[in-house]
C-alpha cells in the first residue's frame, strides 16, 4: 500500500530515470491534458511530497501525481516488456533516450504551473520524509482536535504527511492505545513519542522493499498488527481484530496490548477498555 515511504523510494526511482533528461515522449491520458505536449522539455527533478510526487518540467511546469490505493509509477529500459497491468491502465508515459516511465491506475493526474503547486500540496502538514520536518508543528496539529479519534488524526495529510492505514494502525499498537482513543486522552508525553515513532519508522523503511515495524526476522512478522486479522498478537497472543473507522478505512488492533474504546457493536453499544 503506496505511504510515505513507498511515494519517497518512487520519487528516487522517477529521479534517477528522468532528471536532467529531455522527454522524448509524453502521453497523458487524461481528459483534460491528453493534448498535452511535453517532448523537448528537460525534467528538472521529481519531488515526493507525503503521498504527493511533483514531477517538475523546464518551462516552469510541474506534472502532479498520487497513487492513492493501487496507482504506480514503473521505470523501463527501451527494450523492457511494460508490465504494470494493461494498456487501459496506464495513466501517463514520460520517456527520455534511456528510460520510460510509465504511470498505472494513477487516480490524479494533472498539469500545473510549478509556482501552483501549493495549490495542490500547500494544505499538508510537515513530511515526515521532506526537508521540512518539524516534529513540534506536528504535534500541534494534532492536539489541535482533542476529540478526535488517534486513528483519524494520524490519517489526516493535514496534520503530518505520509501516514497511511499500515503505519496508522502500527503506530496505534505501539503506542498501547486504540486507534478509536480520543487523541487528548493520551498520556502525557505519548503525542511527542509517537510523531518521533512515525518519523524513525518511515526513515528505517524508505530504503527498503519490505516494510518493517517489528525486530521479528521472519518473513511473516514483519507487522504487529497490520493484515494480522485473526492471528495471535506477537507480545501477548490474544488474536488480531479489524474494523472498518472512518471513510471505509480500516483498523486493526491487538486487544489485550492496547487500552481505550474499541468499535460499536451490531446493537449500537460502544465498548471501551479502561484506559492506562
Amino acid at each position: 500500500m503506496p505511504e510515505g515511504d513507498t511515494v519517497w523510494r518512487t520519487a528516487r526511482r522517477l529521479h534517477a530515470a528522468l532528471a536532467g533528461e529531455v522527454l522524448t515522449r509524453s502521453d497523458l491520458r487524461v481528459p483534460r491534458f491528453a493534448t498535452a505536449d511535453l517532448t523537448g522539455r528537460a525534467v528538472l527533478d521529481v519531488t515526493p511530497r507525503g503521498k504527493h510526487l511533483l514531477t517538475r518540467i523546464e518551462g516552469g511546469l510541474t506534472l502532479h501525481s498520487h497513487l492513492r490505493m493501487d496507482g504506480a509509477w514503473l521505470v523501463y529500459a527501451p527494450d523492457e516488456r511494460w508490465c504494470g497491468g494493461p494498456a487501459h491502465q496506464i495513466r501517463a508515459i514520460l520517456a527520455n533516450a534511456a528510460h520510460t516511465a510509465v504511470g498505472y491506475r494513477l487516480p490524479v493526474l494533472e498539469l500545473l504551473r510549478t509556482a501552483d503547486e501549493s495549490t495542490t500540496v500547500g494544505h499538508l502538514g510537515p513530511d515526515l520524509l521532506g526537508p521540512d520536518w518539524d516534529p513540534q508543528e506536528a504535534v500541534r496539529r494534532l492536539t489541535a482536535d482533542p476529540s478526535r479519534p488517534l486513528g483519524e488524526a494520524l490519517l489526516d495529510q493535514r496534520n503530518l504527511a505520509g501516514i497511511g492505514n499500515v503505519y496508522k494502525s502500527e503506530l496505534a499498537f505501539l503506542a498501547g492505545v486504540t486507534p478509536w482513543l480520543p487523541f487528548g486522552e493520551l498520556p502525557a508525553g505519548v503525542p511527542e513519542r509517537l510523531v518521533a515513532t512515525a518519523h524513525r519508522l518511515l526513515e528505517a523503511n524508505k530504503e527498503g522493499k519490505e516494510r518493517r515495524t517489528t525486530t521479528v526476522r521472519h518473513p511473516a512478522q514483519r507487522l504487529h498488527v497490520y493484515g494480522r486479522e485473526g492471528r495471535p498478537c506477537l507480545r501477548c497472543g490474544a488474536a488480531i481484530r479489524k474494523a472498518e473507522q472512518s471513510d471505509d478505512r480500516v483498523s486493526y488492533w491487538c486487544p489485550g496490548c492496547q487500552s481505550g474504546p474499541s468499535p460499536a457493536p451490531a446493537d449500537g453499544t460502544t465498548q471501551h477498555r479502561p484506559t492506562n
